[in-house]
């Protein structure tokens, strides 16, 4: 039996198919689980559908992170069609272009409520709604998708560096909530990878070039890898861990000068 086998599971964040989320789905779904795909609006819409139209057992519904109604009906829908839900992956992320070119100072008061409200804020309003489904099952497994930019100065990474701090912080206040019902929240911090999301930082493909030098495996890390350590979280191997930052970047954060 894989690891997933008849779980239901919603992942969110499906840009393309260079998406960290969509190599967990294809993970998710190759062990067995029942899948919920969303996109945020009709330019998305397409490449999601492509997607999902790949794998067994695939659900495609919108879902705009900043808009509480979508968000009901998106687990309205799940109610309505599985009755539950196992675990959730929280992949969204987005910051304005030109935040994360200015300096931080210059950060606007718009740009600071964006990138906070749909990296960070975006986890506790998903989560609360999928609390319940996942009680209603005995409990779950909740994956969101941050950085080593929370914690350390990358150059152009500015706001979203603050956000994904924020988004840490959310994970384990999250997962001391819903420890008692059996939910537990962690995160995965992935080395650069080049999805939709890395192509609005500057210089990206200097610090690229910079892990290939300085991590312990001389190498950055590929989606498939983030997905497995996301697969071990979402199952039964990873049933006593919570309130975890898994670091999955080549041993990129243990090094100093």
């Amino acid at each position: 039996m894989t690891q997933l086998t008849s779980k239901v599971g919603l992942i969110v964040g499906v840009a393309n198919k260079r998406s960290i989320a969509w190599a967990i789905a294809q993970a998710a779904s190759a062990e067995g689980a029942s899948l919920i795909l969303t996109y945020a609006g009709e330019r998305l819409e397409e490449n999601v559908r492509e997607l999902a139209a790949t794998l067994p057992n695939v659900t495609v519904l919108p879902c705009d992170v900043t808009d509480d109604v979508q968000i009901d009906a998106l687990f309205e829908n799940i109610q309505t069609q599985h009755g539950g839900l196992d675990f959730m992956v929280h992949g969204a992320a987005y910051a304005l272009r030109e935040d994360l070119a200015a300096p931080f100072s210059q950060t606007s008061r718009e740009g600071f409520r964006i990138a906070l409200e749909v990296s960070a804020y975006s986890l506790v309003a998903l989560t609360r709604r999928a609390a319940p489904l996942m009680a209603a099952r005995g409990g779950g497994s909740i994956v969101t998708l941050t950085y080593l930019g929370s914690d350390r100065v990358f150059t152009n990474y500015n706001v979203m560096g603050v956000a994904k701090a924020a988004l840490e912080a959310s994970v384990r206040y999250l997962a001391s909530d819903l420890g008692p019902q059996g939910i537990r929240v962690n995160a995965i911090s992935a080395g650069p990878i080049k999805t939709l999301a890395a192509s609005g930082v500057s210089g990206f493909s200097s610090i690229l070039q910079t892990y290939r030098d300085r991590a312990p495996l001389r190498r950055t890390v590929d989606t498939s890898e983030v997905a497995a350590a996301a697969i071990f979280l979402l199952g039964p191997a990873g049933r006593g861990i919570t309130a975890e930052v898994l670091m999955v970047d080549a041993g990129f954060h243990a090094m100093g000068v």
